[in-house]
């Protein structure tokens, strides 16, 4: 039921300058797999076949990378490197690509907007390359999937997180339906401590509805001066049912260095090593 995965991808990565100058910061390899394919890969687990991507200017190297390179193929072709792009050419083989353009950075809110010609009017996918998700199972993406499944309504992936770090996240509350699931009554874009509703923090995966447009188009711009996708969703929750997922599995902010480097030394360990 869901098809579509929204993957919003024009943001600067100013954290990583120089790194992220010239190229972009989904592009970021985590050993030797970079961070988009990884999301993209864990949409694939989850079913979803449609990758709909949007970029922003100077991040042609998306585009490339879910491409073939002939020349490239043709360089390496009967070598032993031949089987290092296995992996990449079945990611390519396994979905389709749409790209559009975010012309202007005007928070995740409007990224998710600038993306409805793609979606269209049916629920769909989010996933944010910078949250890099690693389980010995199902993916969250997956198991968000299958709560949608179930309750037919927009689920955002959370985890717990001590209170002095809510002013980092999108933070949460609701009453507790079953266990590890929520249906929100609250939500707000990183409060200081001590004015958090809760310690349930928004993790960069969700499922939602196609309202959602709609609420986005009609929200008016909030922290920074950006559109928040955590206001469109709290409006939402005044007309239909918003569930929190509290998913299984290890999450990495790969938008800090600290978390990128964490994020590298696992996978090395988990699939390089093990």
């Amino acid at each position: 039921m869901i098809n579509k995965c929204l993957f919003p991808a024009a943001g600067y990565g100013t954290r990583f300058l120089p790194a992220t100058k010239a190229m972009p910061k989904e592009m970021m390899p985590v050993v030797n797999k970079p961070l988009i394919q990884y999301g993209v890969e864990e949409a694939l687990q989850a079913g979803i076949s449609s990758m709909c991507i949007v970029t922003g200017r100077g991040k042609h190297a998306l585009m490339d990378h879910f491409d073939k390179s002939y020349e490239l193929e043709h360089q390496i072709a009967g070598t032993d490197k031949d089987p290092l792009l296995d992996n990449i050419r079945t990611t390519i083989g396994a979905a389709s690509y749409t790209f559009t353009r975010q012309s202007d950075m005007l928070g995740l809110g409007h990224a998710i907007l600038t993306g409805q010609e793609m979606v269209g009017l049916e629920p769909f996918a989010v996933i944010l390359a910078d949250d890099l998700c690693v389980n010995d199972s199902d993916g969250v993406l997956a198991q968000l999937v299958k709560v949608y499944e179930e309750f037919r309504c927009s689920v955002i992936a959370v985890q717990e997180v001590d209170e002095s770090d809510t002013q980092k996240y999108g933070i949460v509350s609701g009453r507790e339906i079953k266990e590890g699931l929520y249906c929100i009554d609250n939500l707000v874009e990183k409060p200081e401590p001590g004015n958090a509703p809760g310690n349930l923090a928004i993790v960069g995966r969700y499922i939602l509805t196609p309202d959602i447009f709609d609420i986005l188009a009609n929200t008016p711009p909030g922290t920074k001066g950006e559109i928040q996708l955590t206001d469109a969703l709290l409006s939402q929750t005044q007309s239909s049912t918003v569930l929190a997922c509290k998913f299984e599995g290890k999450r990495f902010d790969c938008g800090t260095v600290e978390g990128f480097i964490d994020a590298t030394n696992h996978c090395y360990k988990k699939y390089f090593i093990d």
